[in-house]
């Protein structure tokens, strides 16, 4: 009678046992996706504001700041440093594209707010109010042979930008000066090519 009555008490402790290992396996499995939903939700919350306000990626498309940068270059955009001062010449930018804004262009700025840009046979003298005599634009990153004759004159608000390949590049040369409002960043880390990683890539300061 006792091996009777103990056989049930047994098979009780097996039954709960198996439905306590069932009940925590999946508590474990509900905790897990709600701690990755979690996770998720925080990785969201700082990429995004980081995407949107501080940096972006961006890879080159193209050959128009040879040789500066190459096409599948990978860079990353600083997008905070124009709020909180102005863009510089030389400054290398990525932009919205003035008549098509869904696309983006890399170039570097020429000429600045309220300037006079003249371009003759190739060689640039600017004007303004600091050097109202103008002077000549040196650029060392230049490494093809060029011809262009302009002369504009820059608004408040407007920029002229040209690439480094200027032999085969779409800018303020043949759609005008860029406005202040499409600029998105400048150039602040290349991390592709990996044997020309570095920081500020086509900074020059004349």
């Amino acid at each position: 009678m006792q091996e009777t009555g103990m056989e049930p008490a047994r098979n009780a402790e097996s039954l709960a046992s198996a439905g306590g290992e069932k009940n925590t396996q999946e508590k474990t499995t509900s905790q897990s996706f709600w701690e990755l939903v979690r996770f998720a939700f925080l990785a969201l919350i700082i990429v995004i504001p980081i995407r949107v306000f501080v940096g972006e990626p961006f890879v080159v498309s193209g050959s128009s700041m040879i040789p500066t940068f190459e096409d599948k270059n990978y860079l990353i955009v600083d997008k905070i440093s124009y709020k909180l001062a102005q863009p510089e010449r030389q400054d290398v930018i990525i932009f919205r594209y003035p008549n098509d804004q869904t696309k983006f262009f890399i170039k570097r700025i020429i000429g600045l707010p309220n300037e006079t840009v003249d371009i003759k046979n190739g060689v640039i003298s600017i004007k303004n109010t600091e050097r109202k005599d103008g002077f000549e634009l040196l650029e060392p990153y230049i490494k093809t042979t060029w011809n262009d004759t302009i002369h504009i004159e820059l608004k408040s608000d407007e920029y002229f930008v040209m690439g480094d390949n200027r032999n085969a590049s779409s800018d303020s040369r043949y759609w005008g000066p860029l406005k202040r409002e499409l600029i998105t960043g400048r150039a602040f880390l290349r991390l592709l090519p990996t044997n020309k990683i570095d920081t500020w890539p086509g900074k020059y300061k004349q």
